[in-house]
């Protein structure tokens, strides 16, 4: 199943502190929920994991993020991610491409993601998958904007970024299970 989603996000700080910020995968790594770097192979490829909880269902994803292309004049990267389930047959793979936009001392972030799934992940509709990355990524732009006006990282975790993400969205649930408009 392929999902195409689009975030956006506004943090408080010039294009530039932003950009450097994005391009250090040490600082990017903790502020996206339930992701774990666990190797820097070179400058353009890193391996991972994720921890994902939507309600009753975990899920853990091991697998490697290459930067693409990296364009500092237009404020591009693009990312590829691909990874399995660690306990179960699922695959994800991920495109990624995110634009800074400034605007004197603050950035706006669009990013967008075609993201493939297969295997039991792929269970989890569009709305359901739409809502959850909606949540997070608006966890991620709270951690950003922290670290870059220099209050530290408070790394959110699998469980309060999912867990919360799935309660508080009860038609991605409806639709899931069944009883919601689609």
């Amino acid at each position: 199943m392929g999902i195409a989603l689009q975030n956006d996000f506004t943090v408080p700080a010039p294009i530039d502190e932003v950009w450097a910020y994005f391009n250090d995968p040490q600082k990017v790594a903790p502020c996206l929920p339930g992701a774990e770097l666990t190797q820097i192979v070179d400058p353009n490829n890193f391996k991972g994991k994720v921890k994902i909880k939507m309600g009753p269902v975990s899920l853990s994803f091991a697998g490697t993020l290459q930067v693409i292309s990296r364009n500092a004049a237009s404020h591009t990267v693009v990312m590829k991610g691909v990874g399995g389930e660690e306990k179960g047959k699922g695959q994800a793979e991920a495109n990624v491409t995110a634009v800074l936009t400034g605007a004197g001392n603050s950035t706006t972030v669009k990013i967008n993601q075609d993201i493939t799934m297969s295997g039991a992940v792929a269970q989890y509709g569009r709305g359901m998958m739409g809502d959850v990355t909606t949540v997070l990524m608006n966890q991620f732009a709270k951690c950003l904007s922290s670290a870059l006006q220099g209050k530290g990282v408070n790394a959110p975790k699998a469980a309060s970024g999912f867990g919360i993400a799935a309660q508080s969205t009860a038609v991605g649930m409806k639709r899931l299970f069944g009883g919601g408009k689609k």
